[in-house]
């Protein structure tokens, strides 16, 4: 599935933006570390094989989205295929398992802990004695040194993305032999396990112009399964070769070729024996699954003509003689008759040309997972209505993200369970839904919100000269003139309703838009102050609702917003590529919600190459729909997305991955904090916390876990839906004749519980 996702966690670096004073949040939901743990909604799918029954060599054709502009992970231009690179080629200290949690990799690293934490926080790394680049050298202390000093931020002549982590090292030594590394940080540092994820050769990392360019197109010096054996910009593809010198389980394939292919156009490359692996999406999915089913009985069902006429079938030219003669005895002319054969062979060819697709793709099933990311609604708060906490906690109320993920996941059969953290996903530690600090889905307090911030339902709503929509007294009088006549006609026909025949101010009735309506009994409807200094309109908006025990006119629930003259119409953008046609469902969907309350949408469909450059980053959206993927780190990861913005130098707020533009001190402290404590327990309580004060600013609402959906070989052993789990790129393989991988069993698709 094509969404608009971010950089992986190796470039997840960034500062964000504030919004005016101080949050008052509602009782937090899911702060303590005594909620139950939490499971994975979907295990990965990957035909799991033992090495035994995976065959020795071959090329795994993989389709990528592109070549990497650069094989340095630490990079801001480094995209998703430069972290498949690094995994297959580079050290690891620590990978992540089924449940994103990160484990010790024990193919570089016998043990690591944290030796002391008074003065100073000390880890020791006890590396695996057979751990050697390439190029010979034992990966040691050296390594490890060059990689802080060039991600530490002091040099500023390194072109880094980001040095969280790198930026609290003091030191770092060789420990009591050359396989032991000691790092002493400067200050605690939960995340530790974090740092020396991909770890490159002191070779990359050592000057500034090795860091810069020197990695970009090739990794001369490795230590992984797989070497870079060559990056092929002009054939879009990166060749990946086995490492002679790999210490480990050897590589069962020879080579892995990762193929740059839109993914508009990877069906047809698996059609076309291409590719053996690819992520596709769900229209895709759908016609490699149907041709993946086992065929049902033959119908052997003859193309026939009109009245019984014979079929242009295989025998060629005679039946389409055949044809033309009984269509010239039947009536027809030779024309007519020239052109039904043509109709039939076109209609044959494509039949042959579908039947010959669909047994190219009966090689192939479809491998699903959810991935390790979700989908969210971001709400930039930095100016619009969108400003007002009050207008974005409308909106986020108003949704039903149970439907939201219903829609995306029921249909692929993936559980369908709405996320309900910003900063962990089901079955990782840090997960607990912490949606309760903002609220239930509501569409009467949602409306109560809006009415609160001044968004009148009906209200008048004008063109002014400059083309801004603008409420006016002389739109008023309008109104309130058409008003009249209409009550008058109604009247004279009999049948004018209530809300038609209220305008005398008689009986105290309010109509919804009627700003100046007044009673000498000063019961004035629309929110007067009574003589306790209490607004009497339902919800406390001026002109909003009737008084009290009044019934607003029909339909007025729903009826559009406005203030100031102004109505509440949001901008929507969404990208118009292939792959997106998910995101624009849910797009219609969230738009329905709105309108529910009043608020309307503008929705505007912008190519994907500008999508997140000329709109997202640069704050030109009110409503958006993209990814972020989900970290074992998120005190690290995830602090930048939140955070409050940092002044730059010319005066500007540099908003970096905070592309909602919204924060708040209690956030900060709480990511610090967390960031701080080498209390596990405690740094847990800390992010939930955290969490549920994201909720409650309403900068972005999670949806739903992204679906994975991989068209794999059936013969390809280890591979396809990853889920959490880091992939083993040396157990990929083809399975050896009659073996079979293992698939999991359906995963649950009930619906979230209410």
């Amino acid at each position: 599935m094509s969404h608009v996702g971010v950089a992986p966690r190796a470039v997840m670096r960034s500062v964000a933006f504030l919004t005016a004073g101080v949050l008052a949040v509602p009782a937090l939901a899911g702060c303590t570390s005594d909620d139950p743990a939490s499971k994975p909604l979907a295990g990965q799918d990957v035909a799991a094989a033992a090495r035994a029954k995976v065959s020795d060599g071959g090329t795994l054709r993989w389709a990528v989205d592109s070549v990497p502009d650069t094989l340095n992970a630490f990079q801001s231009d480094a995209d998703a295929t430069t972290s498949r690179v690094a995994q297959a080629v580079l050290p690891s200290m620590y990978t992540l398992d089924e449940a994103g949690s990160p484990v010790r990799n024990p193919d570089y690293l016998e043990s690591a802990e944290v030796v002391d934490t008074e003065p100073k926080q000390v880890v020791v790394y006890k590396l695996n004695q057979q751990a050697v680049w390439s190029d010979g050298r034992e990966i040691g202390a050296a390594d490890f040194a060059a990689q802080w000093r060039a991600l530490s931020g002091k040099d500023s002549a390194y072109w880094t993305a980001r040095n969280a982590g790198y930026d609290r090292i003091e030191k770092i030594e060789r420990g009591a032999n050359d396989l032991e590394v000691k790092v002493t940080f400067s200050r605690p540092y939960a995340d530790w396990k974090a740092l020396f994820t991909p770890l490159y050769p002191k070779d990359v990392m050592g000057t500034p112009d090795a860091f810069n360019d020197g990695a970009r197109r090739t990794l001369k010096v490795t230590a992984g399964p797989f070497a870079v054996k060559k990056v092929d910009t002009k054939g879009d593809r990166v060749v990946l070769t086995g490492n002679p010198r790999w210490w480990g389980a050897p590589a069962k394939l020879d080579e892995i070729v990762l193929r740059a292919v839109p993914r508009d156009e990877r069906v047809s490359e698996l059609v076309a024996g291409e590719l053996d692996l690819a992520e596709i999406d769900p229209e895709s999915a759908d016609e490699v699954a149907v041709a993946a089913a086992p065929p049902g009985p033959a119908t052997g069902t003859p193309l026939m003509g009109p009245e019984g006429s014979p079929a242009a079938g295989p025998q060629g030219r005679s039946a389409a003689q055949a044809l033309r003669s009984w269509a010239v005895a039947n009536g027809s002319d030779e024309e007519a008759a020239e052109e039904e054969v043509l109709a039939r062979e076109e209609r044959r060819e494509a039949e042959a040309k579908a039947l010959r697709r669909q047994k190219a793709l009966s090689g192939f099933e479809v491998r699903k997972s959810l991935e390790p990311a979700y989908t969210q609604l971001a709400l930039n708060g930095s100016d619009g209505p969108l400003a007002d906490e009050r207008v974005r906690r409308a909106v986020a109320r108003a949704l039903d993200r149970g439907k939201l993920a219903e829609a995306v996941l029921k249909p692929l059969g993936l559980p369908a369970e709405p996320v309900g953290s910003h900063l962990a996903l089901s079955g990782q530690p840090a997960y607990a839904d912490g949606s309760g600090a903002l609220g239930e889905q509501n569409a009467k307090e949602a409306r109560a919100l809006l009415a609160d911030a001044g968004w009148v339902p009906g209200g008048p709503v004008k063109k002014a000269e400059d083309g801004e929509e603008a409420a006016g007294a002389e739109q008023e009088k309008k109104d309130k003139s058409e008003k009249s006549e209409k009550s008058e006609k109604s009247d004279q026909d009999g049948e004018g309703t209530d809300a038609e025949t209220s305008g005398d101010g008689d009986d105290g009735t309010y109509i919804v838009g009627e700003d100046d309506k007044s009673g000498d009994d000063g019961d004035r409807a629309g929110g007067d102050e009574d003589s306790s200094g209490k607004n009497t309109a339902q919800g406390g908006a001026p002109g909003a609702y009737a008084p009290k025990g009044t019934a607003a006119p029909a339909g007025s629930a729903a009826a559009p917003l406005a203030k100031d003259g102004k109505a509440l119409t949001l901008r929507f953008v969404l990208p118009s590529g292939p792959g997106s046609e998910t995101l624009r469902t849910v797009a219609d969907h969230v738009t329905d919600m709105l309108k529910e309350i009043g608020i309307g949408t503008d929705i505007t469909k912008v190519p994907d190459e500008s999508y997140f450059k000329d709109h997202i980053a640069a704050g030109e959206y009110d409503l958006a729909l993209y990814s972020w993927p989900a970290s074992a780190f998120p005190a690290t990861d995830a602090r930048p997305i939140y955070a409050k913005p940092v002044p730059a130098a010319d005066g500007s707020l540099n908003v970096a991955q905070n592309y909602t533009r919204v924060g708040t001190d209690q956030v900060d402290q709480l990511f610090d904090r967390a960031m701080a404590t080498l209390d596990q327990k405690e740094a847990r309580d800390l992010l939930r916390k955290a969490d549920s004060r994201i909720w409650a600013a309403a900068g972005s609402v999670p949806l739903y876990q992204r679906p994975q959906l991989t068209a794999a070989r059936k013969t390809l052993a280890n591979a396809g839906a990853f889920g959490f789990r880091t992939p083993v790129y040396e157990d990929m393989g083809f399975l050896k004749k009659g073996a079979q991988g293992s698939r999991p069993t359906a995963p649950s698709t009930s619906s979230p519980s209410s």
